[in-house]
């Protein structure tokens, strides 16, 4: 008998400060057992800037009064802000016999597949992790890998302003374009559609496992990292 597919908890926490959030990413991970379901949170941040583990200042050109986290993702320097769609990936990658690269290739194949839904093409470059759109990108990638388990994930640009991003050097790169789904797509498509439950929907699918919806208010969840393990 085949067993049941594994279970992506899906978890909507809105708008909270980085830093909590990061934190709470954590703590989730450090009190992970083996029973401990996979989860995605949803989230969108305040104006933050957040540096990579390997940042370089020089790529912070004038961050003026938007505040600078020094995080423990990957990569270098990049922007969240209202409008960006923020999906945090908390997986037990030794329970799904894949690496970290191939937990990239799944999220930047995701917001692939999702911008494919939106009649749009897009592309992941090997130089540069993320997704393209004619050489802009829409979407940027990080993650840490502890204990054999993720967390941090990907952002993908909606409607948020990208000024911000001309005051640093995107992810390391300097003047690289930046670009967001509002200005591929109509924007009444966009207002009547659900993106976050579409992306979502094809990370688990690309993870091969089994979307649900948190069985307990997100906060609680976050607050207390055992309720997530399974029932």
């Amino acid at each position: 008998m085949t067993p049941p597919p594994q279970v992506l908890r899906l978890c909507r926490l809105g708008r909270v400060d980085y830093v909590d959030c990061w934190h709470a990413m954590r703590r989730f991970t450090d009190a992970r057992t083996a029973d401990t379901e996979d989860a995605l949170w949803l989230v969108e941040h305040p104006p933050v800037f957040t540096q990579g583990q390997a940042g370089r200042p020089e790529h912070l050109l004038q961050p003026g009064d938007i505040p600078v986290v020094q995080t423990d993702r990957g990569g270098q320097v990049t922007y969240h802000g209202p409008g960006q769609l923020v999906a945090y990936v908390l997986v037990d990658l030794r329970r799904l016999k894949i690496g970290v690269r191939k937990l990239v290739a799944a999220l930047e194949g995701a917001v692939i597949d999702l911008l494919a839904g939106f009649g749009t093409t897009a592309q992941a470059r090997p130089d540069a992790p993320g997704v393209y759109v004619d050489g802009a990108k829409i979407a940027s990638v990080g993650l840490r890998v502890r204990h054999g388990c993720s967390y941090h994930g990907i952002a993908l640009n909606l409607d948020l302003d990208l000024a911000p991003f001309a005051r640093i050097n995107p992810c390391g790169h300097i003047g690289l374009p930046m670009t967001r789904l509002v200005d591929l797509v109509p924007a009444t498509t966009l207002a009547a559609s659900d993106p976050g439950e579409r992306l979502a929907s094809v990370i688990a699918a690309r993870l091969g496992l089994r979307l649900a919806s948190a069985g307990a208010p997100c906060a609680a969840l976050v607050a207390n990292p055992s309720a997530m393990r399974s029932r």
